[in-house]
């Protein structure tokens, strides 16, 4: 079976790990409310979308978006941060147990220890968002994109870097564009269930901390 990270310890406040003389420590970030008017999940780079969601469906609604960042130091001061990961919270619970998310073609029995079904980055950004939020954003010409989603300067602080757009107006469908963690890239996204088989997140993460 392919490997699933220990996302418990990554979404714990606090949460430190050391590697290379860098410590890494985990902060939460409340982005706001993504719209969700299908419950249809797409996790895609926003700036070259694909609009093919997951398997697993929530109810339609609002739901909080949490940011994670981890803040590296280095020589006893902080050097930088990177955005860790995204979670859009469907319910405010601990996980019992997390799964690769998948697209409908996907079957992780073909995948080997070290492989991972994910969205691959081009343009270094990354969002969760809903299917009717992402195909609107497919349609958008460049000179769109370029005014909503791609600043003259981007922050060094990586929740001051995210953007945040309605992209289909009739619903309020909308996306959260947050920097992904190194850059370019592939990225997993994981789903978290209660014991019951509840879901409780949709979870990329941005393979920014350290695996040993």
């Amino acid at each position: 079976m392919p490997y699933v990270p220990d996302l418990g310890l990554l979404l714990t406040p606090g949460f430190s790990v050391e590697s290379d003389g860098v410590t890494f420590v985990v902060e939460p970030h409340e982005l706001g409310s993504v719209v969700l008017p299908s419950g249809e999940i797409v996790g895609c780079d926003p700036l070259v979308p694909h609009t093919t969601p997951f398997v697993d469906t929530v109810e339609p609604g609002k739901y909080p978006m949490r940011a994670w960042v981890a803040v590296l130091h280095k020589d006893d001061a902080e050097w930088q941060r990177r955005m860790a990961a995204l979670q859009l919270v469907v319910l405010d619970e601990p996980a019992a147990s997390w799964s690769m998310a998948l697209l409908p073609e996907q079957d992780p029995a073909t995948l080997g220890d070290d492989e991972f079904f994910g969205y691959g980055v081009d343009a270094g950004t990354g969002t969760l968002a809903d299917r009717v939020a992402v195909e609107a954003l497919a349609q958008w010409d460049y000179e769109r994109v370029e005014d909503a989603l791609i600043p003259a300067q981007i922050p060094d602080d990586p929740v001051e870097a995210v953007i945040v757009v309605v992209a289909d107006e009739d619903t309020g469908a909308n996306v959260y564009v947050v920097g992904s963690g190194w850059g370019d890239g592939a990225y997993a996204t994981y789903v978290g269930r209660t014991a019951d088989g509840r879901i409780t997140s949709f979870v990329t993460d941005f393979s920014v901390l350290p695996t040993e």
